[in-house]
């Protein structure tokens, strides 16, 4: 009975510092994520006024053809992953994975592709299922990622699609809508998508070529918005380890609270096997 009492104790033990480190984590996640939260806030509405110049400066010359923005012939597509650099967060990095491999699959068979890895787990991911990748090097996300951190990537990217290597670029990533809820999207960032005018309100003026300023404002453009994906993905971790932890330490409470229940009906049967052996110690004294 003591053998087994201190095993229990022991297992309480473990599980309570368990508990604290999860519980740790979870606060840190927690003021991570507040800090993510407000970046994306604030990037967002400069993403979408960029856009809005852009729109308007093709909408207004219809002749006017720039490479990225003509669709052309699908032969090859890069999947640009986005996951985390580490784990504990829960189905977020899997949930990623599986988007790109059910992609993949449906994928017509006269369809080349190429992956793209941005995190330590998806180029982890690419590497086991042995995914043709574009660039074959490991891009790491920490928490707070400098904007010139990814320009790399992106001439990466520019450079393939202007070369004709890729005709299609889609981003997969997980995009945070509340600290509930993080749904996995994927997005067409290339060719850039020339929709229709009439719902751009504002009027621009220019001062140069159409054409010049495009040059200049597609790339950036491009940058800005694969930039705007990885704070929304980084939202989403921070959001999905947060939930992980809090989920990883109410599980702890609930075995510890087990466990104690255990441990104080094992200490009182020893207690009563004592009691026991002592009153029937003294029985036998008396009848001597």
């Amino acid at each position: 009975m003591a053998g087994q009492s201190r095993k229990v104790k022991t297992r309480i033990v473990a599980t309570r510092k368990t508990a604290q480190i999860t519980k740790a984590m979870n606060m840190v996640s927690a003021s991570k994520l507040k800090n993510a939260e407000n970046a994306i806030k604030e990037y967002r509405p400069f993403i979408a006024k960029t856009r809005d110049i852009i729109v308007h400066l093709a909408s207004n010359d219809s002749s006017l053809k720039h490479p990225l923005m003509e669709k052309r012939p699908i032969k090859n597509i890069c999947y640009l992953l986005i996951s985390s650099d580490r784990g504990l967060a829960g189905a977020f990095n899997s949930n990623v994975c599986k988007e790109l491999t059910k992609k993949i699959n449906i994928l017509n068979k006269d369809i080349g592709f190429y992956v793209l890895p941005i995190g330590f787990k998806a180029y982890v991911y690419t590497k086991k299922q042995k995914y043709p990748l574009l660039e074959d090097k490991i891009i790491n996300i920490r928490d707070n990622l400098e904007f010139g951190e990814i320009s790399e990537i992106i001439e990466i990217i520019v450079k393939n699609y202007l070369l004709g290597h890729i005709d299609e670029v889609v981003v997969i990533y997980n995009h945070y809508k509340n600290t509930l809820i993080q749904e996995i999207k994927a997005d067409i960032v290339l060719p850039i998508e020339n929709n229709d005018s009439k719902d751009v309100l504002t009027n621009y003026e220019f001062d140069g070529e159409v054409k010049e300023i495009l040059n200049t404002a597609l790339p950036i453009y491009i940058e800005n918005t694969i930039y705007s994906y990885v704070l929304d993905s980084k939202a989403s971790e921070h959001a999905a380890r947060m939930n992980s932890m809090k989920s990883a330490t109410d599980n702890a409470n609930e075995v510890i609270a087990s466990l104690e229940l255990l441990y104080n009906r094992a200490r009182q049967a020893a207690i009563t096997l004592e009691l026991t052996d002592i009153v029937g110690g003294a029985s036998v004294v008396n009848d001597n």
